[in-house]
């Protein structure tokens, strides 16, 4: 206990050996439907399927190194995972590449895992050149401050939305946001989700109390409020389970607790295929690296930002530019393995607000992605509903940081406010922040005050218009 004691610096960090396990257990608990939600975007959502059971595999590995990666180096309570968002646009770039080849989707699958390879090791070179410190440091501060609160908004929408999606006879999806508190009453929400309904009543009931829970225990100044507020949720919804027909732990009759190696070996590990991918043409290929690479700069810029109040990572430079080499690495390690881009994730902020402040919080959630490859069927008996009252609780601790911006200078105001509004729509922190980019610059040009805008701001600005209006 000595040796993690000096090497984490318990004491100098103000946290425990204690609050760091529970930490990592409440970022993994928050995350952990990434190891399922992944191979279902980038598989075409096959599942069980070679191809889903490879993904499956490097998502468990890429998760699991590049969070073990990020907390050894940086000490930070940093966790990383394939970005969601960008898995989405990868798998459209992936039946884009099919088609237009006329090759199978295995096939274009693993031509363009050389898009994440590559944008890796260009995101590493920046790494080392220390350029994307700098691109840090040049991000306006009304920006910087904005980026907590906007990536508490998404996740919130994240928990009200995406994180419970239910289907039915009557179609679907159903989420808890728009079709349960969004009707205009409770009969009505019965009758659009037909046989849905009662999952939705005990997934809405759960999360709502996780929350409540949650909160009352933060005020109270409970350690662990967050992991207990979980608890308290999955708690709701195994009790309840059985009155809607559902047995919670029946999954782990049937479960298999022996990772698809096999599968994995042969669809996704070391399967990318440059020469494929670069049939489709040098500046095809090269738009789509550029483009995958500044979403992903961005993204990660934006959540080490956000969690940069709790763990001074701004203020500890070494430390920034080594959770960056961290996430440079994963990404290369996550495109050799055979997954999208690596990323390091929003939940980050659930294991913080749980207490966590170094290293160690890192490598507990890498244990248990490293374990999930062997223990899936134990990583899918948290209830959706827990992790949802998880990501609303902390999207709205996020938001302490809107205290900082400054709300009677409209030029700093509107760029701010225009990220914060952006990210929950766009689905993706980095595209969000280039919004922000643009109209900071643009206002500023418009005030004729263009001599206050950073030349690397302008160029971001200028590769995001190209982005959002000429690429296709």
């Amino acid at each position: 206990m000595m040796l993690l004691e000096r090497f984490f610096n318990f004491s100098g960090n103000h946290t425990d050996f204690r609050t760091e396990l529970l930490a990592g257990i409440t970022t993994f608990a928050s995350m952990v439907y990434i190891i399922t939600v992944n191979p279902g975007i980038l598989s075409g959502f096959a599942v069980n399927t070679p191809l889903w059971n490879g993904i499956f595999v490097a998502t468990c590995l890429s998760a699991a190194l590049g969070t073990l990666a990020a907390g050894l180096l940086s000490n930070k309570p940093l966790a990383l995972a394939p970005g969601m968002g960008i898995n989405t646009y990868f798998a459209l770039v992936a039946v884009s590449v099919s088609a237009m080849l006329g090759i199978s989707y295995l096939e274009s699958y693993q031509a363009c895992l050389s898009i994440i390879i590559l944008e890796g090791a260009l995101f590493l070179l920046l790494t080392l050149l220390h350029i994307r410190e700098k691109i840090v440091d040049t991000i306006p501060e009304c920006i910087r401050v904005a980026i907590a609160p906007a990536i508490g908004l998404f996740i919130m929408k994240i928990a009200l939305t995406s994180n419970v999606t239910l289907f039915s006879e009557k179609g679907g999806p159903f989420y808890m946001g728009s079709d349960f508190f969004g009707a205009i009453t409770v009969g009505y929400a019965a009758e659009g989700m037909g046989s849905a309904f009662p999952k939705m009543y005990l997934s809405v009931a759960s999360m709502l109390t996780g929350f409540f829970a949650m909160a009352a225990l933060y005020c109270r100044r409970v350690t662990g409020s967050i992991p207990l507020g979980m608890a308290a949720a999955a708690g709701v919804y195994w009790i309840g389970a059985p009155f809607i027909g559902e047995t919670p732990f029946k999954a782990l009759e049937t479960a298999s607790w022996v990772p698809p190696v096999s599968d994995f070996l042969d669809t996704t590990f070391f399967r990318f295929d440059f020469a494929t991918f670069f049939r489709i043409g040098w500046d095809s290929a090269l738009i789509l690296i550029i483009t995958f690479c500044l979403v992903d700069l961005f993204d990660t810029v934006g959540t080490l930002i956000g969690t940069s109040s709790k763990t001074n990572l701004l203020r500890e430079k070494h430390n920034m530019n080594r959770a960056m080499l961290s996430d440079a690495l994963a990404t290369v390690g996550g495109g050799l393995a055979g997954t999208s881009t690596v990323t390091t994730f929003a939940e980050t902020n659930s294991g913080i607000a749980a207490g966590g402040r170094t290293g160690l919080t890192a490598i507990v959630v890498a244990v248990l992605f490293l374990l999930c490859s062997f223990l899936s069927p134990l990583a899918v008996l948290i209830p959706a509903p827990a992790t949802s009252a998880v990501l609303l609780f902390v999207g709205i601790l996020m938001f302490a940081e809107l205290k900082k911006i400054n709300f009677s200078d409209m030029q700093d105001f509107a760029p701010a406010m225009v990220m914060i509004a952006a990210m929950p729509v766009f689905g993706s922190v980095g595209h969000a922040i280039g919004l922000g980019i643009i109209s900071f610059a643009a206002i500023r040009l418009c005030l004729g005050k263009w001599r206050e805008v950073s030349w690397m701001i302008y160029g971001a600005g200028i590769l995001f218009i190209i982005k959002f209006f000429f690429t296709f």
